[in-house]
């Protein structure tokens, strides 16, 4: 029971250091997505769109797979820092390519096309699996 404290004090800073560094990487990683893609999310959500709902939480786990990967396997916050930005340059390509593969994904988001949304974003899942796979490798 008296380890438990020095444990805490000398883990906890770490912890809370990689955690900020990995939230900072899926706020930018998300932004960067919102930059990219054709429409516009938060006004389709707000609309009520499904499609673009789940567009958007697909992308975020798809973007969280790999950085927590990055986090059990790295003790340096320098070290998730650098994996995670590859992580995230890896799924923002995925989702650039899975796009351009299902043709218009514009139109068909913009049109509530759920199966649209749903194929791309199994794609940039299987990715994102693979992805924390060989993060964690």
């Amino acid at each position: 029971m008296e380890n438990i404290l020095p444990t805490l004090q000398a883990g906890l800073p770490v912890l809370l250091g990689q955690f900020a560094v990995t939230l900072v990487l899926l706020g930018g990683g998300i932004v960067v997505y919102m930059w990219v893609t054709p429409f516009n999310e938060p006004a389709l959500i707000r609309q009520g769109s499904v499609a673009a709902g789940i567009m958007v939480l697909g992308t975020l786990v798809a973007l969280s797979l790999p950085l927590a990967a990055t986090l059990a396997s790295s003790l340096v916050v320098l070290v998730v820092l650098i994996w995670g930005l590859v992580a995230l340059v890896i799924q923002l390509l995925t989702f650039v390519l899975a796009s351009r593969l299902m043709g218009d994904l514009r139109r068909m988001i913009e049109a509530g096309n759920v199966a649209a949304a749903l194929v791309v974003v199994g794609i940039q899942l299987a990715v994102a699996i693979l992805n924390a796979g060989a993060m964690a490798g």
